[in-house]
């Protein structure tokens, strides 16, 4: 053997002794310039070969590419143990191992408010009502004058009103508005819609009320509606919402644009109307208000009262979601806790 490839075999059995020493990419890039960068022990010890006897050169020379690429690989494995080794601790500090699986994500679903809403929206639609999207922001004048209720009308007095900068424009307090919109559409046909949306009233918010919530206003023009009529679909209504075999209780009311005008309870989905806390213990809850359009109304929208009549009612899917899940706060639909949203849900 010669004694060039001693050298190189002694400097390998140190280098390789050196190199598993080394714990940082650092000290692994430093152990790489020191043997086999530019100026490195074995480049500096290979350029002897040129010094050798032609029979000596090629079997030095293929002994030397040999242990070259013997370091060049156990650098290769030291690099990716130190790599392997940085990135868990790196993991393990963040608390965080980016290689592991991701979580599941909990599928949606529909909020029980617009749930209850497509719920209403079906039922009336197997009746033949079509759904009419009418505006949030209103006039004063479509959210109360054309509603019989005049600038100092008492009534007005139901409503705490949000009202804008611009005179005159407010955000309607109740549906009830989309009726002349409606009516103004469709006059002089008969008419048979549903008007579902949001309502706005500055309210106190308590466990029975909010400052924004939902309504479903249902509207009926035509010739020879009677209130029988109402009744007979808020009887469908009720059973194909509730349950068949619902009792029904009409309750004389009071609203300006009705005439008559009644208040609608459902004997109670809890207790069957024995009695319990959520029904106050009367065995009742009531659901709706409704009545027949009164004619100063059907007259605003357009419609001849001597030759038309027509009913309405209103009601509040927060309201009947209530009834329907036992819900006892009416909060709890806007606050956004996932445990009531997968509850009711």
């Amino acid at each position: 053997m010669s004694d060039l490839l001693k050298q190189l075999e002694a400097m390998a059995v140190q280098a390789e002794a050196e190199l598993a020493t080394a714990t940082t990419s650092d000290s692994s890039e430093a152990w790489y310039r020191q043997y086999l960068g530019r100026t490195g022990e074995m480049t500096t010890a290979l350029r002897g070969l040129g010094q050798l006897s032609r029979e000596e050169r090629p079997v030095v020379g293929k002994a030397a590419n040999q242990i070259k690429q013997r370091l060049e690989a156990a650098l290769q494995e030291r690099q990716d143990a130190i790599r392997q080794a940085e990135m868990e601790a790196a993991l393990s500090a963040e608390g965080v191992d980016v290689t592991l699986p991701g979580r599941s994500q909990n599928v949606g679903r529909i909020h029980p408010s617009n749930a209850t809403l497509r719920e209403i929206s079906q039922i009336f639609g197997q009746m033949g009502f079509q759904v009419y999207d009418a505006p949030e922001v209103e006039t004063d004048e479509t959210n109360f004058t054309l509603l019989n209720m005049p600038d100092g009308h008492p009534a007005r007095d139901m409503w705490d009103t949000f009202y804008t900068t611009t005179p005159g424009v407010i955000l309607r307090t109740h549906t009830s508005p989309g009726q002349i919109h409606a009516m103004r559409d469709y006059c002089p046909q008969p008419i048979r819609v549903i008007l579902p949306g949001k309502c706005y009233r500055h309210e106190d918010v308590t466990a029975r009320s909010e400052m924004m919530f939902h309504q479903v206003e249902g509207l009926v023009v035509g010739r020879n509606i009677t209130f029988s009529d109402l009744k007979g679909t808020l009887v469908n209504f009720v059973n194909q919402m509730f349950g068949e075999g619902r009792s029904l209780r009409f309750r004389k009311s009071y609203f300006p644009f009705t005439e008559p005008s009644v208040e609608v309870d459902v004997d109670c989905v809890l207790c069957g109307g024995s009695g319990c806390r959520v029904c106050k213990y009367t065995g009742w809850l009531e659901i709706l208000g409704a009545g027949m359009v009164n004619p100063v109304v059907l007259q605003n929208g357009g419609y001849d009262p001597s030759q038309f009549s027509g009913f309405a009612f209103g009601m509040g899917p927060e309201r009947i979601a209530m009834l329907k899940h036992g819900v006892d706060d009416i909060r709890y639909f806007f606050t956004n806790d996932v445990r009531f949203l997968e509850r009711v849900g």
